[in-house]
């Protein structure tokens, strides 16, 4: 499975747990998870190669999904537990 299919399934698992995806030039740094108003909205930079935005978005994954409570593609649930910090935080 290549970066942008795990990217993809990533972005997936995010917006199915209630996070708006926002596709936005943000300089390539990879974008990133806030909270504004009680919403819950991940910043996806258009100009950031797959491969840093996928790690962003797999720490991202790991402080909103209970990844143990949920069916996840073996090579995406390791590429989540290789990029996600080691607390979980409540955003």
């Amino acid at each position: 499975m290549n970066t942008q299919s795990i990217l993809e399934e990533l972005l997936g698992l995010l917006e199915s747990n209630g996070v708006v995806i926002r596709n936005e030039p943000l300089g390539g740094e990879g974008g990133g998870l806030c909270s504004i108003k009680k919403e819950k909205i991940f910043f996806l930079d258009t100009q950031a190669p797959s491969a840093v935005t996928a790690a962003i978005c797999a720490e991202a994954v790991s402080r909103i999904v209970d990844i143990e409570r949920i069916f996840i593609k073996p090579e995406v649930r390791q590429f989540i537990e290789i990029h996600s910090g080691s607390e979980k935080e409540q955003i």
